[in-house]
């Protein structure tokens, strides 16, 4: 099924079909990236948890599996406030947590990732690889280094939950933007986490963001199978984005607890939390989301509570309770299948163009 707006996304990503796999940072892998881009779609991997030395690595291992167009997605939060007292305070809260699966509480918490809008390595390093495309969550970079990446023939993305920051990345420069509904999985790509959301569908920011903007829309938020890309492309889309529908797929990197949990009842049941990283993103209900429901204190800033978090869940491990991970997933989780990434795009080529 090809409509106009697909046809030149199609041409400006270098894609086959209207396919693009979510860059999930800590999940994605080079492998799953260079497994989409051979079967014609998107291939993207999340960097916002590496190192500017740890993206030039990733880069190079997708380049020897695949010659196809790959997407660097990055994170543009404002870099983290640190605040002893309301830290001191959330390791306090999560005392009983750590206590349930015979842990220590850390001492501490450090800013575990650095934000791209600061990490001028990153951007070194990105703007020297030359990837066909460049996205950008929870906000925008520096202006001159929108411009640096257009001027080398990078093609931009960017994640908007609204009408506002779409239309601000546009102003930008960006060329393409990810209409992210609110039934997506894992990190919410609001501008402001602190702000007021209007808590937008997949359908209908797809098509206000279609109708209003003159730059192509992709639509992310609970799309799991051919039909469902279908159904994007019918609203205005130039192509899906797909998250959840590749975490359970060989080439992921989510675990054997994340994996259970996605192919299980549990899939039925997700929210929206901070508790676990600070910022809002959606989970597959656990014993943290519980906790995280029974919570009236902010919680510390992005990604200072994500360092508790990795603690608590790397102890919670060593006892065989899984209920402590990050396991995101957007609505759709209970459609999950257990394939290949090539597999999966094969399966959603065949659904789409299904008459």
């Amino acid at each position: 099924m090809a409509t106009l707006e697909s046809r030149h996304l199609l041409d400006l990503l270098g894609i086959e079909w209207p396919i693009v796999q979510a860059p999930m940072a800590g999940i994605s892998t080079p492998q799953m990236a260079a497994a989409v881009a051979n079967a014609g779609g998107l291939g993207s991997i999340g960097v916002g948890a590496m190192t500017a030395g740890a993206a030039a690595e990733a880069v190079r291992e997708f380049r020897e599996r695949s010659q196809g167009p790959l997407n660097i997605n990055v994170f543009c939060h404002r870099p983290a406030a640190k605040d002893g007292e309301r830290e001191a305070a959330w390791l306090e809260a999560l005392r009983p947590q750590f206590e349930s699966v015979g842990a220590d509480v850390p001492v501490s918490l450090r800013e575990i990732y650095r934000s791209f809008v600061a990490d001028e390595a990153m951007f070194a390093t990105l703007l020297a690889a030359r990837p066909r495309v460049v996205s950008f969550h929870f906000g925008l970079p520096p202006a001159a280094w929108i411009r640096a990446f257009r001027a080398t023939g990078t093609v931009l993305l960017a994640t908007a939950t609204n009408l506002a920051e779409a239309t601000a990345s546009v102003n930008a420069g960006v060329q393409v933007i990810v209409a992210q509904g609110y039934e997506a999985g894992g990190h919410r790509g609001i501008f402001d986490p602190d702000g007021p959301d209007e808590r937008l569908g997949t359908a209908t920011l797809t098509r206000l963001l279609a109708r209003r903007l003159h730059v192509p829309v992709i639509a992310a938020g609970g799309i799991m199978d051919g039909q469902g890309v279908s159904a994007a492309l019918r609203l205005g889309a130039g192509a899906a984005q797909l998250g959840t529908a590749f975490v359970g797929t060989e080439e992921s990197a989510a675990d054997d607890g994340y994996r259970t949990a996605l192919f299980s009842e549990e899939a039925n049941h997700t929210v929206m939390t901070r508790v676990i990283s600070g910022r809002p993103a959606r989970c597959l209900a656990n014993r943290f989301t519980a906790f995280g429901a029974t919570v009236t204190r902010h919680v510390p800033s992005y990604p200072i509570a994500y360092d508790a978090a990795k603690s608590l869940h790397a102890a919670a491990k060593t006892v065989g309770e899984r209920g402590y991970g990050a396991q995101w997933a957007g609505q759709g989780a209970p459609l999950a299948r257990r394939l290949s990434a090539a597999a999966l795009v094969a399966a959603l080529v065949a659904e789409l163009n299904a008459p």
